[in-house]
Formats: C-alpha cells, structure tokens, sequence
C-alpha cells in the first residue's frame, strides 16, 4: 500500500487543493513533505519531518488537515477502510526502539539570543490563535519559520490594521528560528529603532557600523515599515540593506498597515522589492476567533475566574482587534488579583468606560489621537504639537474632524482644540474643512481614512 499511495501522492494533493480548498501554500508547507513510514494494517503511518517538529504535526491536526488527507486518499485510493496518523518521525523511531524523550525546557542560551535578536518569548507559535482572518498569514509564518530564504517566501510581507497579531507572527519566527539554531543571528526591529540607527550612525560618522550590524543578520525583521515616510536616507539605506541580505538568501520579514501599492510614498525600488516576495493580509478575528484569542490571554496572564458570559459580552463590543480584547481583559484583571468575585453586572459596569450605548468603543479625542497615531505613523506627540509638516498636519486635521462627527459625546470647537494641543477654533474650522475637501478629491487618502474609521468600528 505504501508504493500505492506514494506512486499517487500527486494526485491526492491536486485533490486535496480542487475538492477540499486547501491552498498550494498549506499543501507544500504541511502535505507535501509528509513521509511514509509504515502500514500497520489498514493504518498509514505518515511522519513529519524533525526539523518541522511537534508544532506542525499540531497545527495538521487542529486544522482538521490530517482528517482531509484521510478524505483524499480513500477517494482517491477507493477504499474506505484506510486509515492515517500523523506524528514526529523521533516519536516512531521512539515506539520502535523504547527510547524515552526528555520534556523540552527553554535554555538559558536561547533566552539570551531571544534578548539579542530583540525577541519577546511570550511570542510563539503555540499561543497565538488561528482563525479564519490569519490562517493563510499562520501557515505562511510556519513555512517561513521552518526554512528560512527559501524561494517564494522572501521577502514576507505581512499587512494589515494595528492590533491584529502582525507583531507577534513576526517574533514567532524569530523564536521558533532560534529554538531549533541558536546560531542563526535573527534581529527584530521596529522601522523606528531603525531610522533612529542611521540617524546615529550619520552623526557619528558610524554609517560603516551601522552596515555591518544589519548585514550580518540571517534573518532581519522590520515592524511598521510605513514609517519610512519621508526619511529619504532611511530608505536608501534600507534598500541597500534589502538588496545585500538578499541577494545573499537571509530572510527578510517585513509588516505593515498596508499592502505594498498602497505605500506610494516610498521610494518605487522599495515597494517593487516588497510586491514580488509573498504580501499576506491579515484581517479583523471573527467572533469564534475572539472568543478562543480571550480564553487564551486569561490562561496565559492567570486571569481566573471570568463567566463565560463576561467572555461573550467582551467579544460582542470590542470587535476590531486583538489589542481591544486584551485591554479589556486588563482591565478586569484586579478584581481576580483580589479575588473579588467578577460577575456579568461587575465586569459590564466596569468595561462601560469603554463602550458606549451602541456597543462601540467611547469615541473620545484620546482615543481617537491614539488610533489615527497608530494609523498614520504620526505619534500623539506630534499631533498635539505646533509642528506643520503636510503629514503631521493632515493627521492632525484628521483627528480635528472625526472629533467633529463622531465624537461620543458632542464637542465644541474650543474642546476640539484644545485636544490637539490648543489651537483655536479657526484652526479647528479650517482643519475639517481641508479633510472634507480631501475626502471628495484624494481617492487615496479617502481609503486611508475609512480604514481608520474602521479601526474605530465607524460605519459610514
């Protein structure tokens, strides 16, 4: 049966992406290189490779994968008696020779490269919940992580709105990288730390030690790629440091609000590099998904002793991204800190400061600097300060209006000013006025804007 089903192999995978709707990217990372062992009776005995390790056969067998391939195979085979299992080769090679396997701990090495590499631990592969929104993200994330600078996966360029998990499936990589070779130099930075490196190196006079740190890296990731907005020699050096880790097959990772043709205001070389690797988007958890991602920050932060019901109302209110639902569980957790009993009516009356009457999230200016900061790459300094560059001020303006027409509670002109750093109320007028122009003219800026909307749970 094994030369049977290996000398069918290819057509059960062409089944498995027209009949079952797996994607040629779940197929080669997960299917495809799935090894037979042996046949024990009716039972195929597939192994994964131990360079994918436990975490694959895992994720084959949450994902139901393993019951398709099952599926695949019979039809294909026409026999219905077969059977599967999927497993680690160590842990076939264990059974047959009675040899016992240690627990896994992590090393004090591999914290120490994780610190390095700027990586956080707590960001893995294990705890981070798979839903319909980042499936397609998760498992690009997981091939990548297993064979660094493979063709067709460099660079990876993940995208989507703030909140949504692009960080943590970035440092799942780095920390699935170094647990398996602690000797691979992996490096995570924010676009931030980056300008602000060349801006360093510029003034020391350092420019060739700035060059050797980011291209001695086998793996290099750059959070918010957007914020190279007008930094022209940031992005003249990133291109050069794109181009070298490249051209020398070091994977690059990169994320962003936005997918790459959206990113206009970089320089064209750039954006190119970026749409001819792999751009996967990431969108909004539907509400299964928010329901699993609450259930998991409670076991992972001991949060103890939230009803159901509080998970369900969390869920029903805070919809847009993950870094809501966490904050509200936050914001619950002193109550089991204390061990004070968190009921339905406490944890509603609590979470109300942050919900208003329709379920929506209270529209204040704080809180809407914050996400137009977060959207725009503009901090909430700037946008308070009396800077006037076009995009401090049209993110500034932004604020102005949305606080015009969506504020959760009615604001006057003088208020509106006041919340982005006193400006008076003809700076007000004039600020929604140039944004309502915009809105009407710039195509671009207006998909930009109602994204921002989005963030806020805004339907226009």
């Amino acid at each position: 049966m094994k030369e049977l089903i290996e000398s069918k192999w290819d057509d059960i995978l062409l089944l498995l992406e027209t009949n079952y709707d797996m994607t040629p990217i779940i197929i080669n990372t997960f299917i495809r290189p799935l090894k037979i062992y042996e046949v024990k009776d009716n039972t195929v005995c597939f192994y994964v490779e131990e360079n994918r390790g436990e975490q694959a056969v895992k994720y084959l067998i949450k994902k139901e994968y393993d019951f398709f391939l099952l599926s695949a195979i019979r039809e294909t085979l026409n026999n219905i008696d077969i059977d599967i299992r999927v497993d680690e080769k160590k842990n076939y090679i264990k059974e047959t020779e009675e040899t016992s396997r240690e627990p896994m701990t992590v090393s004090d090495s591999y914290l120490a490269a994780a610190a390095k590499s700027n990586l956080n631990p707590r960001y893995t592969f294990d705890n981070f919940i798979v839903g319909d929104s980042n499936r397609h993200a998760h498992a690009t994330c997981l091939a990548v992580a297993d064979l660094p600078g493979q063709d067709g996966y460099n660079p990876l360029y993940l995208y989507g709105n703030p909140g949504l998990g692009k960080t943590h499936l970035m440092q799942s990589i780095g920390n699935y990288i170094l647990q398996n070779n602690e000797n691979l130099h992996v490096l995570y930075v924010p676009c931030e730390t980056f300008t602000n490196d060349i801006i360093d190196a510029i003034g020391h006079n350092a420019t060739s030690k700035f060059r050797e740190k980011y291209n001695n890296v086998d793996v290099l990731l750059i959070d918010d790629i957007q914020k190279l907005k007008d930094k022209d020699r940031t992005q003249s050096e990133f291109f050069d440091t794109f181009n070298y880790l490249y051209n020398a097959n070091k994977q690059i990772i990169i994320s962003s609000d936005r997918p790459p043709k959206d990113l206009t205001y970089l320089d064209m070389r750039i954006t190119s590099r970026f749409s001819g690797g792999i751009p996967i988007d990431i969108h909004e958890p539907d509400y299964e998904t928010r329901i699993a991602i609450l259930h998991n920050k409670a076991d992972l932060d001991h949060i103890e002793g939230i009803p159901e019901e509080v998970f369900v109302y969390i869920a029903e209110n805070f919809t847009t991204n993950v870094r809501e639902l966490e904050g509200a569980l936050n914001v619950l957790r002193p109550f089991s800190l204390t061990g004070e009993a968190i009921t339905t009516e406490r944890a509603i009356a609590t979470l109300s400061v942050l919900v208003d009457k329709q379920g929506r999230k209270s529209l204040t200016p704080d809180y809407i600097i914050e996400i137009v900061s977060e959207c725009t790459g503009i901090s909430n300094e700037d946008i308070r300060s009396s800077k006037r560059s076009q995009d401090i001020a049209t993110a500034r303006q932004t604020v102005m209006y949305i606080c015009s027409k969506y504020s959760s509670q009615p604001l006057t002109l003088k208020a509106i000013g006041r919340a982005v750093g006193g400006k008076d109320h003809s700076t007000v007028i004039s600020g929604i006025n140039k944004i309502e122009a915009k809105l009407k003219e710039d195509q671009v800026f207006k998909d930009n804007f109602e994204k921002i909307l989005k963030m806020m749970n805004i339907s226009t």
